[in-house]
């Protein structure tokens, strides 16, 4: 169980508009596995929180247990992967990563290693300006055995496919980056 005060790193899956100036993230926490925050008044021009709390950038923020979603009380940027920002193929590959591990994941559920796998993913997109597809499907492969639904060892002829069995859904962002990566 999380203390009523607990700071972690992070790296932001997702974000979603709520009322008028508040946000809600998904975070996938280095101490506290995938979390729901709510950063209040992010959407303001004054807030200083609004630039550290974009999609796949990796963060140190601290929060306060809430009633419903805990709160979003700080927020530094670690890491704001500039280089996946300014290509259009990169950020779709970098979507697909996200929409992945928030499919996969529970909330709550720690992981750590899962951690520094996602780190070093999008670290290698974000360094790797070719093989965007091959990234893409070793993260899949990988992803899969890491959290235990693959056997290690074996390759995996249609990772895609068995991602989708998985989710029992299709996953959008990965039909945005197989038409960004065939051009």
């Amino acid at each position: 169980m999380k203390p009523k005060k607990f700071t972690s790193e992070g790296v932001v899956i997702s974000r979603k508009n709520y009322s008028e100036a508040d946000r809600i993230l998904t975070v996938y926490s280095k101490h506290y596995g995938k979390l729901n925050l709510i950063a209040k008044g992010v959407r303001r021009l004054g807030s200083r929180k609004r630039g550290h709390i974009e999609v796949f950038s990796q963060i140190k923020f601290s929060a306060v247990r809430g009633k419903d979603l805990d709160i979003l009380t700080e927020a530094e940027l670690i890491n704001p992967l500039k280089e996946i920002r300014h290509d259009l193929k990169k950020v779709a590959v970098a979507y697909f990563f996200m929409e992945s591990v928030k499919r996969l994941i529970q909330n709550e559920e720690k992981n750590e290693e899962l951690y520094f796998f996602l780190i070093k993913y999008l670290r290698d997109l974000s360094n790797n300006a070719k093989f965007l597809k091959e990234l893409r499907e070793r993260f899949v492969s990988e992803l899969l055995v890491l959290l235990g639904y693959w056997p290690d060892g074996r390759t995996i002829d249609k990772p895609d496919n068995f991602l989708k069995e998985i989710t029992e859904r299709e996953m959008w962002s990965i039909r945005v980056g197989k038409r960004i990566l065939q051009i």
